[in-house]
């Protein structure tokens, strides 16, 4: 399997100690291997232990992996981050507590957003802990708190997890959401991730593979729900590398007869699969897309992607405005948290799309993209959407 980035490294000492601790572990857990009981062997993305890119990285894997990487730090000054650049509001709580026929956005920091899709409250990656991390005493720590506790979010209808990663499945947020009153939301997650949420007592689960859908009832109709492909791996352990399936998500609704469509990548390098949804749903009215945590880029590019990749996603999925997200909370690579903020206008201004087209949000904000009763492309609310920072 390809070196990536282990989650191991989340739960060590910073410096030379954590470097040698983790390399004797992982050395010792080498030999481990996960299988695949949803093993389709006319699926090109499926293994008989795992599951793996449609495509190759086009700059092939990194030399020396991740270790390499864990060097180069030691003997790097990285630049600092400034928590406090990154934008941020009040929750407006009753708001988010009151039904609504509005398409709303809510940034609750990194790729954690709730998402009010005709009454529906879907909520992605949900992280509201303070560590990225399976423990409480180590690992990335947040440097900007959440805008609300989970006590204080609204009732969840739907979770989408796109991967098992710590900073995208964090354990006591989900097990916070499936003890909310009035019963848990559904959570609706990649293949083999069911098992691992069944271990944590959760069971109000939809697995799904790349392009399977799900009809969701909502208050008004329903809102349909695609998985599908991003380039990029899962695990949890040092051992389980690929064993469950990663991806993003579409959901696609009718708002007062007029289709909606909304795009939510996930992690990901860049690769072909975002021309190819782009061409499947014949673009999107918005999209949420990945824009931080990508330095080293000689490390980082086969699973995530810079500011102007990310712009060349947008492009590539036909998306009529996107969102950055994963950003402004947790270091997890050698960008600092607020790097987006210089970045993405300048990766806007290189590939000469307008800078209202693609905005980062403010955390803790609710914006209505697009109100009731607004037909889409006729300004209103959704115009008004676009004043993010990236928009200055």
């Amino acid at each position: 399997m390809p070196h990536r980035a282990s989650p191991l490294c989340q739960l060590l000492p910073a410096g030379r100690s954590r470097w040698l601790l983790a390399l004797a572990v992982a050395a010792a857990l080498a030999g481990c291997a996960s299988s695949n009981p949803a093993y389709d062997p006319s699926k090109p993305h499926h293994l008989p232990n795992g599951f793996r890119n449609l495509h190759a990285s086009p700059h092939g894997e990194p030399e020396g992996g991740f270790w390499a990487w864990q060097w180069q730090r030691l003997r790097s000054d990285l630049p600092a981050d400034r928590p406090e650049r990154v934008p941020r509001a009040p929750v407006d709580l009753d708001r988010l507590q009151r039904p609504t026929g509005d398409l709303t956005f809510t940034w609750l920091g990194h790729s954690s957003a709730l998402w009010q899709v005709n009454g529906l409250r879907v909520m992605t990656d949900p992280h509201l802990s303070e560590r990225a991390s399976p423990v409480s005493f180590a690992g990335p720590k947040r440097l900007n708190a959440p805008p609300l506790t989970v006590d204080q979010l609204p009732p969840i209808d739907v979770v989408l997890i796109s991967h098992n990663h710590y900073d995208h499945l964090d354990l006591s947020t989900v097990q916070h959401l499936a003890k909310q009153a009035g019963g848990p939301p559904l959570f609706v997650v990649p293949l083999g991730v069911g098992r691992w949420m069944a271990e944590q007592g959760i069971t109000r689960v939809k697995e799904l593979d790349w392009w399977e859908r799900l009809q969701v009832p909502a208050a008004a109709g329903h809102v349909t729900l695609t998985f599908v492909p991003a380039h990029h791996w899962s695990s949890r352990t040092p051992w389980d590398r690929s064993a469950t399936l990663w991806g993003g998500f579409v959901m696609q609704a009718q708002m007062d007869t007029q289709p909606v469509s909304v795009y939510y990548s996930g992690d990901t390098g860049y690769a072909p699969d975002f021309a190819e949804i782009g061409q499947r749903f014949g673009g999107f009215d918005f999209s949420m897309i990945p824009v931080g945590c990508y330095e080293p880029r000689w490390f980082m590019r086969g699973q995530h992607v810079n500011e102007e990749e990310a712009v060349r996603i947008h492009q590539d999925v036909r998306s009529r405005q996107s969102i950055g997200v994963h950003w402004g909370v947790f270091r997890l690579c050698d960008d600092p948290i607020d790097a987006p903020l210089d970045g993405l206008p300048a990766a806007l201004d290189r590939l000469q799309v307008a800078r209202d087209a693609f905005m980062l949000p403010v955390l803790g904000e609710t914006r209505v993209l697009r109100a009731a009763g607004t037909a889409r492309g006729h300004g209103g609310p959704t115009n008004q959407a676009l004043s993010g920072p990236a928009a200055q």
